[in-house]
């Protein structure tokens, strides 16, 4: 079947020219007729390729919901080691060396990980080895964005050299239409060995008879090139399969290996290693088929993949995509199953931009976890061993950045998909039995990664289990991260990896345990005042999920662990402007490590000390009460969003406030609801929504770590937010459309509506809970679990006296 034609990339691209915007999503609503018309195929709003900008990371290419293969383009810039984005695809790199396999969404290390057997559709002679093509001169291809088209579950592309490409794909596999120009050599390059971060081994099998490209690449290293600690992650830790077969016979073959050329060969192997610079460049193995585009200039290609086996890959490929289905058969397919997962939310009214920017971020938040498991249940456990899935649990997930997640993703997806959010627990519960009972903070596939600082799953599972997500095996879980929590191990002594990929989960934990703080001078960690603060998060969810089941006695442990964050608290640290009270890094002899400046990352992961001083999200009433007290703590929080001349602080840059592209405070904005002060929460978040997000490739403010800033924006566009993690408390803002329905699949679903909402009416006037008055800013668990009518009347001026009573505030 012959590929759409290129027109449609056209379409999409003026109308993303129409809608892009840095700061408009306040414009003018539709008619007050349309006003609470919900949306009906929310696809249709639904652009891949914002956040592929402005280190948004995310990637443009064609996936299914939770899907295994993601295939999307690997750039270049003329240097066959590097793309010049963490994910294989930046917007203004306008030149392509393949159609890979797999991707991770809006992974921060650059590049991130994956971008596995990237498949070249190439138009001339093979007279070279392409791994001998360093800079990409030869054998990859520019192309226009006028001839991209990216929608969920599908991709199209059109290049310089007159091939195109239209992919479609299913969870595990994927149909492929090239096309070449007629009369010319057409060619498909496997460069097997070519993962983002290079690879171990690879291997690449060409069976004429069957028409069947076959092989595999033992790959991994996670962030493998990061400065801080990088070399620790340079290793393999999983093979992928793939089986890819063909509609038409091929007319040539060949393989390569590192400068090799091998015509006619059918069989090649080796590995590019991990590397950066000249020592990767040139090495590598993979293998072409070529097509006779005499009479016919249309190839045909289905895959498979599985991280398990070959057999495997064809089972999966068999499974998923019936024997003559085309690319819009499957494309149709997968639009369907994303329609169904983004119906999950279904919003009413709004604008177009407003809508696009909702169900983009919307639908990189439900990209992930990924599955890794076969039709058949078997997985790649962390012991490097294969494993099935148990009875009970529908798949094994994986691609947990664990310290990005815990803050906003997670919860959204117990919120709306808790069947998974319970497998994705049991998955993380079962690498951890197979990983001598350490559960990882940043798990690829089934590779402990040890990437970022705390203890990022306690919190995880702890907010599950809070959410009423319980087909997962809770109490062994629990137990689990409990002892993880107490008992220390070797590991955590260790400096390997450090900081940015430190081995120890619970770094130093004798010590922490004496202490009571993370002693900056002999934590192994990446900073003392970071690893307190997350450790203190992580104790008290841990406290407040042994509290749900009913362990009273290490309930209260936790949770004055989880107070432990006042131990770095240094009250006389100051700005030398006024103001007092700092985090800050403490070493063992109790001194405070220095010299002190609130923007100042010493002791802090990606984040300064004005930022980490906010991050205790668990007990803002006594990180109020540190500073003085409420007045003072909220009067602290708009130097935060503000410059000193009052002007607005938002979009990141400045060591001192408030940045929206990283995690530690993102949070933030909703603190004012403790503090008593509700209607800031309500400006400083639409200020946000309005001029940090958008639509357009840098829509989005930073990398979207796994779907986390996607689901911020979610949670604010819906006027939720979690109040803290291991608990199941929503503070409320003011919501961006006039209808929301949030559909809970084993609870009443959750009715937002507020006939206002627009660009004037930003604040909150009052609110009703089913039917009845509530003067709080915040819900409680009882939400979650019956689910309820929130109706909300907004206002085009602050009413500075709603939801402020010193008794009703957020604890």
């Amino acid at each position: 079947m012959p590929p759409r034609p290129l027109t449609a990339p056209r379409r999409l691209a003026a109308r993303t020219a129409a809608v892009v915007i840095t700061g408009a999503l306040a414009a003018a609503v539709l008619p007050a007729a349309e006003a609470a018309t919900p949306v009906t195929r929310p696809t249709a709003y639904v652009d891949p390729l914002i956040g592929s900008a402005n280190g948004g990371n995310t990637f443009p290419g064609a996936t299914a919901p939770n899907g295994m293969i993601a295939w999307s383009p690997t750039s270049t810039k003329g240097d066959q080691t590097g793309t010049g984005a963490a994910n294989g695809y930046q917007y203004d790199t306008t030149r392509l060396r393949g159609l890979s396999l797999t991707h991770v969404n809006g992974a921060g290390c650059d590049p991130g990980a994956a971008g596995d057997i990237p498949v070249m559709p190439f138009v001339g002679d093979i007279t070279s080895s392409p791994s001998a093509d360093t800079k990409d001169a030869v054998y990859a291809a520019d192309f226009s964005h006028d001839d991209e088209r990216a929608v969920p579950g599908r991709y199209t592309v059109g290049l310089d050299s007159g091939a195109t490409a239209d992919l479609a794909v299913s969870r595990r596999a994927g149909v492929a239409d090239f096309a070449f120009p007629a009369g010319k050599p057409a060619n498909l390059l496997f460069r097997v060995s070519n993962s983002l971060n290079g690879s171990e081994d690879a291997e690449v099998r060409i069976d004429t008879a069957r028409r069947k490209v076959t092989g595999s690449v033992l790959t991994g290293a996670f962030c493998g090139r990061r400065a801080n600690g990088g070399t620790n992650n340079r290793k393999s830790y999983y093979r992928l399969y793939f089986t890819a077969s063909f509609d038409r016979a091929f007319s040539s073959t060949g393989t390569w290996k590192d400068g090799t050329l091998a015509p006619g060969s059918t069989a090649g192997s080796g590995g590019e290693g991990y590397a950066t610079g000249a020592d990767r460049a040139g090495r590598g193995s993979g293998g072409w088929v070529g097509f006779d585009t005499t009479t016919d200039s249309d190839v045909h290609m289905r895959v498979g993949i599985s991280y398990v086996s070959q057999a495997g890959a064809e089972a999966n490929l068999k499974a998923e995509i019936a024997p003559h289905a085309g690319v819009d058969d499957v494309a149709a397919a997968a639009s369907r199953s994303w329609d169904r997962e983004l119906a999950s939310v279904r919003t009413g009214g709004g604008t177009e931009a407003q809508r696009t920017a909702f169900y983009t971020a919307l639908y990189h938040s439900l990209m992930q976890p990924n599955i890794i498991s076969d039709t058949d249940g078997r997985y790649p456990g962390m012991d490097g061993k294969p494993h099935r899935i148990e009875r009970g649990q529908g798949a094994q997930y994986s691609n947990f950045s664990g310290w990005d997640q815990y803050r906003a993703q997670i919860q959204l997806l117990a919120l709306i998909k808790p069947e998974i959010a319970g497998d994705f627990a049991q998955s993380l519960y079962n690498f951890a039995r197979q990983n001598g009972g350490v559960w990882d903070r940043w798990v690829h596939i089934n590779g402990a990664t040890h990437v970022m600082t705390g203890d990022p799953t306690a919190a995880t599972l702890a907010t599950f289990y809070a959410m009423g997500v319980r087909n997962f095996d809770y109490e062994g879980a629990y137990e689990s991260l409990a002892r993880q929590a107490t008992v220390p191990v070797d590991d955590g002594l260790s400096d390997a990896g450090c900081p940015g990929q430190c081995t120890g989960q619970r770094p130093n934990l004798a010590q922490y345990l004496d202490s009571h703080y993370a002693p900056q001078d002999v934590c192994h960690c990446w900073g003392g005042a970071a690893e307190t603060l997350e450790d203190a998060v992580a104790d008290d969810a841990l406290g407040r999920w042994a509290g749900l089941l009913g362990r009273d006695e290490e309930a209260a442990a936790f949770r004055e662990r989880g107070g432990w964050w006042r131990n770095v608290y240094n009250a006389q640290a100051t700005d030398g402007a006024g103001t007092d009270g700092y985090i800050q890094p403490r070493n063992l002899d109790g001194s405070w490590a220095g010299p002190f400046s609130p923007g100042s990352d010493r002791g802090f992961a990606q984040g300064t000390s004005a930022t980490y001083t906010w991050m205790v999200p668990q007990d803002v009433q006594g990180l109020a009460e540190a500073m003085g007290g409420r007045v003072i703590a909220a009067r602290r929080l708009d130097g935060f969003f503000h410059k000193a001349d009052g002007s607005w602080s938002v979009k990141g840059g400045d060591a001192v406030r408030y940045d929206p592209t990283n995690e530690p405070g993102i949070h933030a904005p909703w603190l004012y609801n403790a503090l008593g002060q509700p209607w800031k929460t309500q400006e400083t978040v639409r200020e946000i929504l309005n001029t940090v997000y958008g639509t357009g490739p840098r829509g989005l403010p930073g990398n979207d770590d796994l779907g986390t800033m996607s689901a911020w924006y979610v949670f604010s566009a819906l006027g939720l937010y979690p109040q803290t993690p291991g608990g199941a408390s929503m503070l409320l803002g003011a919501p961006l459309f006039p209808k929301a329905v949030i559909d809970r699949p084993h609870g009443g679903d959750i009715t937002i509506t507020a006939p206002a909402a627009d660009a004037g009416h930003p604040y909150i006037d009052a609110v009703t809970v089913d039917g009845r008055a509530h003067d709080r800013s915040w819900t409680d668990a009882s939400l979650l679990g019956r689910g309820g009518s929130l109706v909300y009347r907004l206002s085009a001026t602050a009413n500075t006296s709603w939801a402020t009573a010193p008794s009703g505030l957020p604890r």
